[in-house]
């Protein structure tokens, strides 16, 4: 279903979805967008129920936010948010309960908003935080987001890419279980994501010739061999293609002292080996303002680099510094694509 846009030459429309209605995801909606009020030609859509945002405006005491009820037909309103309903009948908002009624919800706010990125209603998507329990069914049974946005526009692969503006870590396998990543770490594989990472780094980053390292799989990066020859077999041998491709990507680095001794500053980008060995050294330095960028897709999403965060939901304690860098790096990327193409 298309609805009225505003001209896509003078402006750009970025959809949000609200998440798990009873995690965190309502609050840091709201609290971005205040936040946000004041930027010329974007326009903003939130996928979820009105109901919702309106329980949470008054549950958080939120009386400046004020929103426009998109309705079939309508054209989007140029100087508040619009909120499209996302489901007809009425749902219990239960702040800090994981129940089912959340991961349906969060299910039919995702479909509606890949609906409208797929007919170009809108530009770019930003995630808050789904529930991956709660929300697997007959229509969704992927491990997150990420997947879901792969299939759903056709795409042979995507990267997982944890970004600020000067740290960026892509994982080679990601929401597996542990025992499975060493099988997982395959030429192509590696390949696969390091060809992204330096498209995306390219393209929607605006770099040039990126310089990217490469980190190894086991500890002390194999040791020659001693701890395992994944590097030596496999991993090292991908790198030095890139090489000889004219490409700067380096390794395999051992991943225990890699950030801890600041070799990160060095690269442009960071490609781990498994989901873990990336994120948690990300999330250290970059909880706050980190990004969750699914590149390789022909879209643009991001998504704040936490969960529902239960515990807090609905307390007025949510920071919504990490959804804040997601909008902006997603109208970034926008403009990028939108550079690169011209």
């Amino acid at each position: 279903m298309k609805e009225t846009r505003p001209d896509q030459r003078e402006n750009i429309v970025i959809g949000i979805t609200l998440g798990d209605i009873n995690g965190i995801g309502p609050e840091v909606v709201i609290k971005t967008l205040l936040a946000l009020k004041s930027l010329k030609n974007v326009v903003t859509v939130i996928y979820g129920h009105g109901k919702v945002v309106s329980h949470y405006k008054k549950l958080l005491d939120i009386e400046n936010f004020v929103f426009y009820q998109f309705r079939k037909g309508d054209r989007l309103n140029f100087k508040k948010p619009n909120v499209i309903n996302c489901w007809e009948d009425h749902i219990e908002v239960k702040p800090g309960e994981e129940n089912t009624d959340g991961g349906r919800c969060a299910l039919a706010a995702l479909k509606r908003a890949v609906e409208d990125l797929q007919n170009g209603f809108i530009d770019g998507l930003v995630t808050a935080p789904i529930n991956k329990n709660n929300i697997q069914s007959d229509e969704f049974n992927f491990p997150g987001h990420t997947e879901f946005l792969t299939e759903s526009f056709d795409s042979q692969d995507s990267l997982m890419f944890l970004c600020t503006e000067h740290l960026r870590t892509g994982v080679t396998t990601g929401h597996i279980p542990l025992k499975s990543v060493a099988e997982s770490v395959t030429s192509e594989r590696i390949t696969s994501k390091l060809k992204l990472m330096i498209e995306s780094l390219k393209r929607d980053f605006g770099i040039s010739k990126p310089r990217i390292a490469v980190l190894g799989l086991n500890p002390h990066a194999g040791e020659d061999g001693l701890l395992g020859d994944e590097e030596t077999k496999v991993i090292a041998p991908v790198i030095n293609q890139f090489k000889e491709q004219g490409h700067l990507v380096f390794g395999p680095y051992p991943a225990d002292g890699f950030f801890g001794n600041g070799s990160h500053n060095k690269f442009d980008a960071t490609l781990a080996m498994y989901h873990d060995q990336g994120l948690i050294p990300f999330k250290t330095m970059a909880f706050e303002e980190g990004v969750n960028f699914t590149a390789g897709l022909p879209i643009v999403r991001t998504s704040p680099d936490h969960g529902t965060a239960y515990s807090i939901a609905g307390k007025n304690m949510a920071n919504e510094a990490s959804m804040r860098a997601a909008f902006y790096m997603a109208l970034d990327i926008i403009k990028n694509r939108q550079i690169s193409i011209s």
